[in-house]
């Protein structure tokens, strides 16, 4: 089992976050320009992140394990999944990789006529920036609920016993996961789920997204942080083999020798 340096796994979460913001953000940012709205839009947004992280995950889980995600990472490092010296460079990758995705975004929409970034560039938001006009007490807990489901979903596919077959089949399953979430949170936030999600494009639109950008690192993080403990209560310490520990997180197969820290 080949294992890749920190710098390798880094360089597959740029490339991971960015697909999975560009494929979703442009879904909303590029549909829109089609006056694409209703249930129609809404399903279409959904499908297309739940379709970018599934596809970028079966391209990349093997090198860094497809997080795409810091409160995915942060959920994984305190259920003890990966090690918490990969959080920072995790993080920061994505970051980059969500950042360089509403830039190419940015560039490829203010082509179309009318366009307003402030507008309609698939921010988050509370209050009288949320699309339904939800308030921020009921953003916070649907944000933080549904963090918590996602990464519990994202622990459960990959936990150590399942069989190799059905940790093949977990980037379909946890991709439908971000599907459903999305069904649900656009109404709501927009769904970020994901405050690299959420950077890459309030980073172009300034405004009000930038000054609530606070809110959609902290409900994730939380609920990342919930959904690693729910899961950890429920299922209890997981075994490893004695001399090689070998976890599927998001279709990755992290090795961790018994006596190191890669």
């Amino acid at each position: 089992m080949q294992s890749y340096t920190i710098m390798r796994r880094a360089t597959a979460e740029i490339l991971g976050t960015f697909w999975l913001v560009l494929g979703g953000c442009g879904a909303a940012v590029l549909g829109a320009k089609l006056n694409v709205e209703g249930s129609a839009g809404l399903v279409r947004i959904a499908l297309a992140f739940g379709l970018a992280l599934m596809t970028g995950a079966f391209a990349l889980g093997s090198i860094s394990g497809a997080h795409f995600n810091p409160a995915v990472t942060v959920g994984l490092a305190v259920a003890k999944r990966v090690p918490k010296s990969w959080v920072v460079p995790y993080v920061l990758a994505q970051l980059v990789g969500a950042t360089l995705a509403g830039g190419v975004l940015y560039f490829v929409a203010r082509g179309a006529p009318m366009f307003d970034v402030a507008t309609g560039f698939a921010t988050n938001g509370y209050g009288a920036h949320s699309p339904g006009g939800y308030g921020a007490e009921a953003c916070f807990v649907a944000e933080v609920v549904m963090t918590a489901m996602f990464v519990l979903v994202i622990l459960a596919m990959t936990r150590t016993e399942e069989t190799v077959a059905s940790k093949a089949l977990a980037p379909l399953a946890i991709g439908l996961c971000l599907t459903l979430i999305h069904l649900v949170m656009i109404p709501v936030t927009s769904t970020s789920v994901n405050p690299a999600r959420s950077t890459g494009v309030a980073l172009f639109a300034g405004g009000a997204a930038l000054a609530q950008l606070w809110f959609f690192w902290v409900a994730p993080l939380a609920g990342g942080l919930l959904g690693a403990a729910i899961y950890r209560a429920v299922a209890g310490r997981e075994q490893a083999p004695a001399e090689v520990a070998v976890t599927v997180t998001e279709a990755e197969i992290v090795t961790r020798e018994a006596t190191t820290t890669p």
